[in-house]
């Protein structure tokens, strides 16, 4: 009898997976609609990235731009991009523990 047992266990884990997946899926879209926004050279350089980190825009202030100091506009865009990269991993991080309880779950990643 306790093999039964055991087998409903089984059966009720693979149940909570099959949520957490499904869960998962819905995150992912809610993702690509959010968006979150950073900047640099204080303000000069903006960029809006959705939440599976794709840039949607990228604002140059036309003030910043300069044939003599090409690597300032490069440096001050890396920075912003790398900005809404960090919010995007922490917006994903806390939906994610929203769903996980805060465990890290192996093949649950988005």
């Amino acid at each position: 009898m306790k093999g039964l047992g055991n087998l409903g266990n089984i059966a009720n884990l693979m149940k909570q997976a099959q949520g957490m997946q499904k869960k998962l899926t819905e995150l992912k879209d809610e993702l690509e609609k959010e968006q979150v926004s950073a900047s640099s050279g204080g303000g000069m350089i903006s960029v809006v990235m959705n939440g599976k980190q794709k840039i949607v825009s990228l604002k140059i202030d036309p003030t910043v731009v300069s044939p003599e100091d090409v690597g300032m506009l490069e440096d001050l865009i890396l920075v912003a991009v790398n900005e809404a990269q960090d919010r995007v991993q922490e917006l994903v991080k806390e939906r994610m523990s929203s769903i996980t309880g805060g465990l890290p779950i192996p093949g649950m990643d988005l």
